[in-house]
């Protein structure tokens, strides 16, 4: 969780995303931090009891996002048009930008321009009161968990455009363990409530299989 990073590094690639303090979802944030700190991730990720699914999803969902956010920040002076032409996870995986409204055909684009939009898109999303709402009572829409389903599986390829495109600047930054932690406290998430389809989990399947197999 974003405490992770602590003050290291305060550059984030898109401003960070706040849950209003005080709110539900602000409590519900820091009851995942805490339990995040016992270091049990899989215990970690489970809904607490009594708490609604569609909140607990979208809290994490906020969380990764400034997460990811910071961990992308950190490299993009590495992530550039000239060294990521194309928005790649190793050799055999090209990813194409659409986003079904500004851009309704996938356009084939850079890592930077690809993660720019593919951030934008989401803070779009995430700032969409009728979409992830922040106050008491309001209700999720019926479309929330597909809506949520298709943010983290963008935000996974982000995750394996690091690992497979700039794991050495992540080593060279010492920001290894941090990538690590927060990238398995996600596939821990992602799986306990299935929400990322396992064909789109392939570009990073073995060190899923690495970094999962120690906790099952």
């Amino acid at each position: 969780m974003s405490f992770l990073f602590g003050s290291r590094s305060s550059k984030t690639f898109k401003p960070k995303k706040s849950l209003p303090e005080g709110s539900h979802q602000y409590e519900l944030l820091k009851h995942a931090e805490a339990t995040l700190g016992s270091g049990n991730l899989r215990m970690a990720v489970m809904l607490p009891e009594g708490e609604d699914l569609n909140e607990w999803v979208a809290v994490n969902t906020v969380d990764f996002f400034n997460q990811i956010n910071m961990l992308y920040g950190t490299i993009t002076d590495f992530c550039t048009e000239e060294s990521c032409p194309v928005m790649s996870a190793g050799p055999k995986y090209e990813y194409h930008w659409a986003d079904g409204t500004n851009i309704k055909k996938p356009i084939k684009c850079s890592a930077p321009k690809y993660i720019d939009y593919l951030m934008t898109w989401v803070q779009d999303q995430l700032d969409d009161e009728t979409l992830f709402p922040s106050k008491i009572g309001v209700p999720f829409p019926k479309n929330f968990m597909s809506v949520a389903k298709t943010i983290l599986k963008r935000l996974f390829r982000v995750y394996a455009h690091i690992y497979h495109q700039h794991f050495d600047s992540v080593i060279q930054l010492q920001e290894e363990a941090h990538l690590n932690t927060s990238f398995k406290h996600f596939i821990f998430f992602v799986q306990e409530f299935n929400l990322i389809d396992r064909r789109e989990q392939a570009p990073l399947q073995e060190l899923i299989e690495k970094l999962t197999s120690k906790d099952r």
